[in-house]
């Protein structure tokens, strides 16, 4: 079986039930064991839209509190991160139709826009429009219409 999926099936078969109940108790402890196992830290408090992908396993972080809406892809090696002081404290709120690539780093109290493509490697601190391009470190953006058209995998 894919790893990712595997992942994701358990991680929502978490979202489905109570922490304390008993199916919650062992879905949690069946996806603590695979984030170690697959180097994915994301928890089910995180609000995730449906049409989630990951595109490939490890090294995947995500802070609890983020809300990420509907057909995201995230790839390997990304950190969307809480800023705990500063003007931007707090965690990033990611769209719909989001393409983040390898390595990318999103942090703070940011608002990702609807089709936004983040390359790889990018490091994004602040709010992104929708319909754009992010680029670099650091970011800069670029409007683009269709900025995620065939990127985004397994759409709903």
């Amino acid at each position: 079986m894919n790893p990712n999926l595997h992942f994701i099936f358990i991680l929502r078969k978490c979202q489905q039930h109570p922490k304390k109940s008993l199916k919650g108790v062992f879905w949690r402890w069946v996806l603590r064991h695979h984030q170690i196992k697959y180097g994915f830290q994301i928890y089910p408090e995180t609000q995730i839209g449906e049409g989630f992908y990951l595109g490939h396993w490890g090294a995947l972080v995500i802070n609890p509190k983020t809300k990420i809406g509907k057909n995201c892809n995230i790839a390997q090696g990304v950190t969307i991160a809480q800023a705990n002081r500063g003007k931007k404290e707090g965690v990033p709120e990611i769209g719909n139709e989001v393409w983040i690539g390898p390595n990318a780093v999103i942090v703070g109290n940011i608002k990702i826009g609807n089709n936004v493509l983040i390359a790889p490697n990018a490091y994004v601190n602040f709010d992104v429009p929708e319909s754009s391009v992010v680029i670099g470190n650091p970011a800069t953006i670029t409007p683009k219409e269709n900025a995620t058209e065939g990127y985004i995998n397994n759409k709903v």
